[in-house]
């Protein structure tokens, strides 16, 4: 595998960038914004809040609670979450690769675990748990032989 390094960068800049900076400066501006064209221009929103930094501690201090929440819903409670993780695993070669690698793995150790007792005693195996075997090795061969790098 190769790495690249101006890729790498420029993906860890996009993502510095969509999370971090720009996150901070969109709520910055939201702030700002709200507070010098709505608040500051009707008198009853500015009796309520007189100077902008009152107006940052009170939105801050509600919209935390509920962006939490949001948050925590949007992962634990909805369909969004789990459609979106469905679409990364469909999208991501690396990922569907992992799922696909770990659901022939999980099926080897059953088998593994229904033979190990009958081993141990020194008991033969049957036929049909010796082809069961020779299938699953032709399984994971064949998985082996078809996959590509990235």
């Amino acid at each position: 595998m190769t790495k690249n390094p101006l890729s790498r960068a420029w993906y860890y800049f996009r993502t510095g960038w969509s999370t971090y900076f720009a996150f901070i400066f969109a709520a910055i501006n939201t702030l700002t914004v709200t507070y010098f064209l709505a608040i500051d221009n009707y008198p009853i929103l500015n009796q309520i809040f007189p100077s902008f930094i009152q107006y940052v501690v009170v939105v801050s201090g509600l919209a935390f609670p509920i962006l939490i929440t949001a948050g925590y819903l949007h992962y634990k409670k909805t369909s969004a979450f789990k459609a979106e993780a469905d679409i990364n695993i469909e999208a991501n070669p690396h990922l569907r690769r992992i799922l696909t690698n770990s659901e022939l793995i999980l099926s080897s150790y059953i088998k593994f675990i229904e033979l190990i007792p009958k081993i141990t005693n020194q008991e033969k195996l049957t036929e049909d748990e010796i082809k069961e075997l020779f299938l699953l090795k032709e399984s994971l061969k064949e998985q082996i032989d078809k996959r590509t790098e990235f």
